[in-house]
């Protein structure tokens, strides 16, 4: 179901299998709920292991939205997402990292 070139993660949420993905509004939308002063600093956050929970429920809305559910951070609160939390936050770092990079096996692995 998900496109690795397009940017896309999968997640199960209530039950129903999701492509989510991160469009250029949803970035900009991401950045500007977040407060972050950048999507580096974002990006840092995740990869320090310094990220809240309110990074993953965010990043995981603007996936979805960008994948074209129509959702925002309650929902996500209120949803079943399969694999709970821990899944949550890589689903999350997965695709903060798409967003970002080409898939593995793409050339010489440069980002885009």
């Amino acid at each position: 179901m998900e496109n690795p070139w397009r940017g896309e993660v999968a997640i199960t949420i209530d039950g129903e299998a999701r492509a989510m993905r991160l469009t250029l509004g949803a970035l900009a939308e991401l950045e500007a709920a977040l407060g972050a002063g950048s999507l580096v600093d974002l990006v840092e956050r995740f990869e320090a292991g310094g990220f809240s929970t309110r990074d993953v429920v965010a990043l995981i809305a603007a996936g979805l939205r960008g994948g074209g559910m129509q959702i925002d951070a309650s929902g996500v609160m209120a949803a079943e997402i399969a694999g709970g939390p821990l899944r949550a936050a890589q689903a999350a770092a997965e695709l903060l990292a798409r967003a970002f990079v080409l898939p593995q096996g793409a050339g010489d692995g440069a980002t885009v």
